[in-house]
């Protein structure tokens, strides 16, 4: 099964660096095959069985830290789940997508302030949030720090370009 694997906060603002042909190694020594990694922002997508894969989250950050001190969590969708992802686009305009590490609680969910970026719109669907952001990313207060608070998750955004870029490369096109 093929699998969009996405590491939080790497190469942003010139910090974490991290070499993708090192990342694409981890998933390869974890036991993945077909690696390919795309853009230097800590995107994966590879072929593992489902056992492996539950075992990503804690083997390739684990790795990241002993061998480049970057402490980077990391989330994973299956390609019939990054499909949703694409379906399930709540605006027609979606600049970008937090993806979730776990599904929120109800409770959580009820905290999400609609209004903490004026002009900015969201919409949590299952382990996603999708936004648009009417003055971009630099501008928005809805940040995964301010997501992962409210949640009580850890979130990593992309931008919709990237997402629909990793979908091709999830469906083999």
């Amino acid at each position: 099964m093929r699998y969009a694997a996405l590491l939080r906060g790497i190469n942003v603002g010139g910090k974490n660096k991290l070499p993708m042909n090192a990342l694409a190694a981890m998933f390869t020594a974890a036991g993945c095959s077909g690696v390919v990694t795309y853009i230097q922002s800590g995107n994966v997508v590879f072929e593992a069985p489902s056992k492996l894969v539950k075992s990503l989250p804690l083997l390739i950050p684990a790795a990241n830290a002993e061998q480049f001190g970057i402490r980077a969590p990391l989330t994973i969708r299956s390609a019939a789940e990054w499909e949703q992802v694409l379906l399930n686009k709540p605006f027609p305009e979606v600049h970008g997508v937090a993806f979730l590490a776990d599904l929120p609680s109800a409770k959580a969910v009820t905290s999400l302030d609609p209004n903490r970026s004026p002009g900015d719109r969201f919409e949590l669907n299952g382990r996603e949030i999708y936004m648009h952001l009417t003055a971009g990313f630099a501008k928005t207060k809805l940040t995964s720090a301010w997501m992962d608070s409210k949640l009580a998750t850890v979130s990593t955004v992309r931008n919709w370009a990237t997402v629909c870029k990793l979908s091709e490369l999830l469906s083999g096109r």
